[in-house]
């Protein structure tokens, strides 16, 4: 079924998680101790993350270090079909631009609809660690708006083959990600949520929001969307802080602030992990609790593989 489609038939706010494909050489258990404990919770779907190749360097017995291209989390494909055998439940795997042709993206859209799974979530992705700024794969998409067009075509039975006649009509339904405190590349606000109103008249039915810590800046970024015509369903995405140096990293990485007074009362345990995982936890349990309050239509856990976290939250608030 479709992700909106849940939304419409729901009559409270749901839940949902995030997963992250194992290292190369794991296995499912890992995926499954995560989403083991949280089933109980009756998510209609869960998210699988998609990862680009990275670059790494390898010393040769010259001395020399030769540059590797390898995909350290591969797997997204398996995991969602194993995911909806296991638990009856929907996946939804993400597509990204970095790495992939069109070619292998119509591809793994292929597949997709041969498993019967009909959801995406369609992103451009992040930079490769040591490229400092996004590099598109030669022939393959550039923006998530190119995503979101390439998988809309596919629906009207338009592929890459031109010489394709009455191609199947796929059947996607499509999220997208919004960010309440801008992604960090666009100039401003009101571009960042110009770029995503495109990505909404190009097709997208929902969107998923980067994590964030201060629910005005969600509340703020939803008004801000309705009133420039965006009216498709904006699911919170939620993350606790459970580390002290998540304090610095996570500013670094996803380029979004923490509320003063969270900061005050983790500061005050920086030194106790114990102590300063509850407050994180006590801050997140918060924040689900007030956006549930207020008919968000689902409250998306990015779980990190920290099923114990997710579930003392989840726990609280379903």
């Amino acid at each position: 079924m479709k992700v909106t489609d849940y939304f419409k038939q729901a009559k409270s706010t749901l839940i949902s998680f995030e997963v992250l494909p194992p290292l190369k050489g794991g296995s499912m258990n890992s995926i499954f101790s995560t989403l083991d404990p949280l089933m109980e919770f009756k998510p209609p779907f869960i998210d699988v993350t998609y990862h680009r190749e990275e670059y790494v360097y390898k010393q040769r017995p010259s001395g020399y270090f030769e540059k590797t291209a390898i995909r350290k989390r591969p797997g997204t494909v398996g995991i969602c079909a194993s995911i909806m055998h296991r638990y009856g439940v929907d996946a939804v795997p993400h597509l990204i631009c970095g790495g992939f042709t069109k070619d292998d993206t119509e591809n793994a859209l292929i597949d997709l609809n041969f498993l019967g799974i009909n959801n995406v979530l369609a992103l451009r992705g992040d930079a490769r660690k040591f490229d400092g700024k996004f590099i598109p794969q030669p022939g393959g998409n550039i923006y998530a708006l190119d995503l979101v067009e390439q998988v809309q075509r596919m629906n009207k039975g338009v592929y890459l083959d031109d010489t394709i006649i009455d191609g199947t009509q796929t059947d996607f339904c499509i999220g997208v990600a919004g960010y309440p405190e801008k992604h960090f590349e666009a100039p401003n606000m009101a571009t960042d949520l110009q770029y995503l109103k495109a990505k909404i008249d190009a097709g997208a039915d929902y969107i998923v929001t980067q994590m964030f810590f201060d629910n005005d800046k969600f509340f703020k970024f939803v008004d801000s969307c309705r009133a420039i015509g965006i009216d498709v369903p904006i699911v919170p995405g939620l993350k606790p802080i459970t580390a002290p140096y998540q304090l610095n990293s996570i500013p670094r990485l996803f380029h979004i602030s923490f509320p003063d007074e969270m900061t005050e009362e983790l500061l005050k345990y920086k030194d106790d992990r114990k102590a300063f995982k509850q407050i994180g936890i006590e801050w997140c349990t918060k924040q689900s609790q007030e956006l549930k309050k207020k008919g968000v239509p689902c409250l998306h856990y990015y779980t990190m593989g920290d099923a114990k976290t997710i579930k003392a939250i989840a726990e609280k608030v379903f």
